[in-house]
């Protein structure tokens, strides 16, 4: 319970306003006592006398157990010299992939590639056909292949026997400059070589 009181100062006739509140005392009760055990018999109740039952409890479960299905113990495998039990379906020794039944068949995204790069094959071979007709583009023979394959192999045989003859110590511009330009020429024939060993079928256009 709370209120307002107020009180007038005699000398200066102002009047003030004081807030008061009455404490009233509550007893304690604990939260979990609506959901406490029920309380212990007393010394003086009797139990409950004279129930009985016509089940036979021993033949019953005789009977449960003879015709209950043995459980099978799960796999396992031990994996110390003390014995050590793990399950053996989560370890990886056990071959479930194998039986799937889609076990050895290509996936259907594979399927999907494949029909895709087929079909892009085959507009390319029929672009090449449509230029080749038109004699703007020929294909480059095997004798004139394995010429140029050896030609190049032997320009970047030159340039290695030049970058092997410069000298150990590159202190001037004109060094540093040779030897910068070797390696750039050495490392686009060899490009050109993988390119042309890489393709059988080459064409070229014709200008």
């Amino acid at each position: 319970m709370h209120g307002y009181f107020k009180c007038r100062d005699v000398e200066s006739h102002d009047t003030e306003y004081f807030l008061f509140v009455i404490v009233t005392e509550k007893s304690f009760q604990y939260e979990d006592v609506t959901c406490s055990k029920p309380p212990v018999p007393a010394r003086t109740d009797k139990p409950l006398m004279g129930i009985h039952s016509n089940k036979n409890f021993i033949q019953t479960n005789a009977i449960e157990n003879i015709m209950a299905v043995p459980k099978k113990p799960r796999p396992t495998y031990a994996d110390t010299k003390k014995g050590d039990k793990q399950i053996l379906e989560n370890s990886g020794l056990v071959p479930k992939y194998i039986k799937k039944k889609d076990y050895g068949q290509t996936p259907e995204y594979l399927l999907q590639r494949r029909d895709e790069v087929r079909k892009a094959q085959e507009e390319y071979n029929n672009y090449v056909k449509d230029r080749m007709g038109d004699g703007a583009m020929k294909q480059l023979s095997d004798p004139e292949r394995h010429k140029i394959l050896q030609a190049l192999k032997k320009n970047w045989d030159d340039l290695l026997h030049q970058y092997q003859g410069l000298s150990v110590v590159i202190d001037t511009t004109p060094k540093k400059y040779k030897k910068e330009r070797l390696e750039l020429e050495m490392k686009q024939l060899e490009r050109d070589i993988d390119l042309i060993e890489r393709h059988k079928t080459i064409y070229i256009a014709k200008y």
